[in-house]
């Protein structure tokens, strides 16, 4: 393929990437303390939240990676994101109050004041680990159209985007985080707007012929709805989703950073709620444009396609058949998806490696300022990481970033949601029997990963599926942690606001 940069698209590009470099610095004139570095001055209003939730959760994955899922295969992994409305309810009411109380800035405070710090441990590693993972994704992903662009090697602007990530996200920390976010949540649901009606308006029958040749090919069906723990059916992908979203609302700590910097319960549940509402409308229109792809490469067939990885089909369109400058906001809505992932992914990173590592346990007592260059450093070193992840996902066979991300989760996921319901939910189970539960769950996390990966011989394995690993992990977790609590003799100690049960005695 020989595609060539166009000025106007450089410009519109060139536009968005000064306009992040700006924000960035001048934010760091005002993040002097560790504290306003991970939740800025906790005084922002519901909807820039909302909008930073937005712009955190809608990633380069959602604006690649789920139209070549519905390329690929159909639209039975949106229905992860149907189950966002359902635990939405559960977060307003229950998860915002808990992050709430007193001050708190990272998500596993609240494991280290109900079980104690292994568990705290356990959650803000799984944590770092997983964010690796997601980060290396999406700066993967967002490398797809920037390599049409300057046809630089991906390598190349893998490492390159990397360091401009850096260059505002280390500098300015959570109110660089939750303003851009917010700006860039805006610009990448305009993007895919943009990038719907291109498509549409190259098709002679249009949204009616969308409809035609995707419905004679199967690509809106959301799965058998059978029951079958081995294939992905509608139900696997749905308690999937319902796992997943549990996660996110009740302990992902880029989702919680916020719930603790609104300014007031009612607009953090306000953030939520606004968040809850627009996104899943969001992704529906992003499986749309995949559908829509199909349809136009069926149509209009180009053998250059056959050569493309699924993620590559979004940016090759818009190089091949959009307008000249909008073509380069379609492409600043790309970048701008991807930066907002990394940016509030590293800040999230930084965040707990200083309040749940470095100041309880590895570095206790140090000055502010101490902990504010920390996580400076930490940023930079998650950044880095993020650049060689990204690296790998270019060489990986797959079938599509999606995919990969549904499957990581769940088999790499660990028991940390079970960790949390257990927590929010009862009140007999206490640190030791969290310990013990948290021993077992892991082992058999591994004994089922090893088996997803065909690492053990086929006669030891368990013939579920990868997307059902999560599940079974964390229901193993709520259950041993549960029996073994009931061989006490009495309730754990004083859990005064710390459960459901017990919220209101504090």
């Amino acid at each position: 393929m020989d595609l060539h940069i166009r000025p106007l698209d450089a410009i519109a590009v060139a536009a968005y990437l000064i306009g992040m470099l700006v924000l960035g610095f001048i934010s760091a004139r005002r993040s002097a303390t560790a504290e306003h570095y991970f939740v800025g001055h906790r005084d922002f209003p519901g909807w820039v939240i909302g909008l930073s939730m937005l712009g955190s959760i809608i990633s380069s994955t959602t604006f690649l990676a789920l139209p070549a899922a519905a390329y690929v295969l159909d639209w039975r992994q949106l229905t992860v994101n149907l189950m966002v409305p359902v635990v939405a309810v559960i977060a307003v009411v229950i998860f915002i109050p808990f992050f709430r109380r007193a001050g708190l800035t990272s998500a596993f405070e609240y494991l280290g004041d109900r079980f104690g710090p292994v568990t705290r441990v356990y959650g803000t590693i799984s944590f770092i680990f997983l964010q690796q993972i997601r980060l290396a994704q999406v700066l993967f992903l967002m490398s797809l159209p920037m390599q049409f662009l300057t046809g630089a090697s991906l390598e190349w602007v893998i490492v390159g985007a990397g360091v401009f990530v850096a260059l505002y996200a280390v500098a300015g920390g959570m109110e660089t985080v939750v303003w851009a976010d917010a700006l860039q949540a805006a610009i990448k649901v305009l993007g895919g707007v943009l990038c719907l009606i291109c498509v549409l308006r190259e098709l002679p029958g249009g949204f009616a012929q969308v409809i035609e040749v995707g419905s004679a090919h199967h690509k809106f069906s959301l799965g058998s709805f059978d029951w079958d723990v081995h294939q992905r059916t509608f139900w696997t992908v749905a308690i999937l989703g319902l796992l997943n979203w549990l996660n996110i609302y009740s302990g992902e700590q880029t989702i919680v950073q916020r719930y603790v910097s609104a300014r007031t319960t009612w607009e953090a549940r306000k953030a939520t709620m606004m968040f809850s509402g627009i996104a899943v409308p969001v992704w529906t229109m992003f499986f749309f444009i995949g559908t829509s792809l199909f349809v136009f490469f069926q149509v209009n067939p180009d053998p250059a396609v056959a050569k493309l990885q699924p993620d590559q089909m979004l940016p090759y369109f818009v190089f091949t058949h959009v307008p000249v400058g909008v073509a380069g906001i379609i492409i600043a809505a790309v970048m701008a998806a991807a930066m907002s992932a990394l940016d509030s992914g590293v800040n999230s990173i930084a965040t707990v490696t200083v309040v749940d590592l470095l100041r309880p346990y590895l570095a206790k007592g140090r000055a502010d300022r101490f902990y504010l260059m920390a996580a400076r450093v930490v940023t930079v070193l998650a950044l880095v990481l993020a650049v060689g992840g990204a690296l790998f996902f270019s060489r990986l066979e797959k079938e599509s970033m999606n995919d990969v991300s549904l499957i990581v989760f769940s088999v790499l996921g660990g028991s940390i949601t079970g960790v949390y319901m257990v927590g929010f939910f009862t009140t007999r189970v206490g640190g030791r029997s969290a310990n013990i539960a948290l021993a077992a769950s892991v082992a058999l996390n591994v004994y089922l990963g090893l088996g997803v990966m065909k690492v053990l011989p086929e006669s030891w394995r368990v013939g579920v599926h990868s997307y059902w690993v999560g599940a079974v992990v964390n229901l193993a977790f709520v259950a041993i942690a549960y029996a073994h609590s009931l061989l006490r003799a009495a309730a754990p100690r004083d859990l005064a606001g710390l459960t459901v049960w017990t919220m209101g005695k504090k």
